[in-house]
């Protein structure tokens, strides 16, 4: 069921519309006989905030892998502001502005804030097969100062990544995915393990990103999700159930009864 307000991708072949930054067309990713994901279809615009919903096992990780290239559709086809990305492996993804973090951190521990942000700054430039440090005033260095103060671990730049608490962790995760002018990131349940305080931290962070820069958030906290998206996308066993405005969704009856595990 989709939202009559939902506009449907192109049929395949045909020409995207202006202004989408990702669009999925009868995306399928199987596994042997099991569809884990199964003819998902819908766009994202440029600059747009959605959350992906939807039980345990609905697909939504799974679907976040066919995106990047971690997991390639088994059909269908995924375009990136108008380039079709299906095949791509998912460092071609990134260097196209396509960036996504993960349910479980990937983060070097034994390295400090700033040097994980700085390699995620190198790794995005034309300098990152260089092994010279660079000096001070040198843009990935600027680069990386600029990162450290938006997320808001200035503070924190010298701490070691094992000595953070889980929250300050994914904060320097969102960090990482800002590095190197991304165009669209992929957020996979962010707020998973974060205290209420950390929660609110979140919120802030993700509403205080770039406009021009668009998400798509997984993220099993309603309350979150709801509050730092402009549209939603429920998916229900595999497939795309339904689309809507945050305030459609939370008031849905078939939505409640899927959270509630009544469907």
């Amino acid at each position: 069921m989709v939202a009559s307000s939902e506009r449907r991708p192109a049929a395949t072949g045909a020409p995207i519309a202006s202004g989408d930054a990702l669009v999925l067309e009868g995306v399928t990713r199987a596994f042997g006989a099991l569809k884990a994901i199964d003819d998902v279809s819908f766009a994202v615009a440029a600059g747009e905030r959605r959350a992906i919903l939807g039980a345990n096992g609905a697909g939504k990780t799974t679907l976040f892998n066919a995106i990047t290239g971690d997991f390639p559709p088994t059909s269908g086809r995924v375009t990136f502001f108008g380039e079709d990305v299906t095949a791509l492996p998912p460092h071609e993804h990134i260097r196209r502005g396509l960036r996504r973090t993960y349910q479980a951190s990937l983060l070097f521990r034994n390295l400090s804030v700033r040097d994980n942000l700085f390699l995620a700054v190198r790794g995005t430039g034309h300098g990152r097969f260089s092994f010279g440090r660079p000096a001070a005033g040198d843009g990935s260095q600027v680069s990386t100062r600029r990162l450290l103060a938006h997320i808001r671990l200035d503070h924190l730049g010298d701490t070691l990544v094992n000595e953070l608490s889980h929250g300050q962790q994914r904060q320097l995760e969102i960090g990482m995915a800002l590095a190197g002018a991304p165009r669209l990131i992929l957020f996979d349940e962010p707020a998973a393990g974060l205290s209420p305080a950390e929660r609110r931290e979140l919120v802030t962070l993700l509403d205080g990103l770039p406009r021009h820069i668009g998400y798509v958030i997984i993220e099993h906290d309603l309350e979150i999700a709801l509050r730092v998206v402009e549209r939603v996308t429920v998916m229900h066993n595999g497939r795309v159930l339904k689309h809507g405005t945050p305030a459609e969704i939370e008031g849905d009856p078939e939505v409640q009864a899927i959270y509630l595990g009544k469907h």
